[in-house]
């Protein structure tokens, strides 16, 4: 590890212990409402399935969907090549817990994927998802720049291949737009919530990392600038 690598391990040991980690809390949360008895969707679960594999006798039923082709093949998975906005293959009121992380923000038909994710739900099951928030600086920064070039940045940024980068839309990433798309499809908003990550994407830079730290417990500390977080953290819930 060269010595700027380091100095940015010590930055992120510093300010975001791995607790706070929004992956960590998405999974904390998905973890809390996991039951032996529970239907569990994981949306946008990737060619691999990596988080549904980790629940392998948790529940009663892990199902997959994702638009890509998956890699991975196990007789306690439901794997299917779907959209959310057509999840055909599943039965109305069959879910007891839905989640994804880093999708959202993917969906160009907002209106109807949370509309679909309604129907599938069983009365009282939850959809928790983890989004980029749009007031975020990288979010607006990504909006502005044409998707074409997006595999390129991640890929040089975060090293992610570029088969796995997909356009942005941004349409269910306010916490005001969260909100109009739930009761609109049915849904209470049962918690929204604004979290913190190191930035990611100045790595490069220890300089900028720091910065970015330091903007980033600004915006912590200060309540009324809770909202321009990285990320927001959403449980929904259809009625009982």
């Amino acid at each position: 590890m060269s010595a700027s690598d380091k100095h940015i391990q010590s930055l992120i040991d510093r300010y975001y212990p791995p607790s706070t980690h929004p992956y960590r809390r998405l999974t904390d949360e998905i973890q809390s409402r996991l039951h032996p008895d529970a239907t569990v969707l994981e949306i946008g679960c990737g060619r691999k399935a990596p988080v549904l594999l980790a629940m392998k006798g948790q529940a009663a039923r892990l199902i997959g969907i994702d638009v890509v082709d998956f890699i991975v093949a196990d007789p306690a998975l439901e794997l299917w090549r779907s959209d959310v906005t057509a999840m055909t293959q599943i039965a109305d009121g069959s879910v007891n817990l839905a989640f994804s992380r880093s999708v959202m923000e993917h969906i160009e038909d907002v209106a109807g994927a949370y509309a679909e994710i309604c129907r599938i739900l069983a009365p009282g099951g939850t959809y928790t998802f983890l989004t980029p928030n749009f007031l975020d600086y990288a979010s607006l920064i990504a909006s502005v720049v044409p998707n074409s070039l997006h595999g390129r940045i991640v890929r040089a940024t975060e090293g992610r291949d570029e088969e796995d980068v997909f356009p942005t839309h941004y349409r269910s990433n306010t916490g005001r737009a969260i909100r109009r798309l739930s009761a609109t499809a049915g849904l209470s908003v049962q918690r929204l919530e604004y979290l913190n990550q190191y930035p990611a994407y100045f790595r490069f830079s220890p300089t900028l990392f720091h910065l970015g730290c330091l903007y980033g417990k600004m915006l912590e500390r200060f309540r009324p600038l809770n909202g321009l977080q990285g990320w927001i953290l959403c449980v929904l819930r259809k009625a009982a």
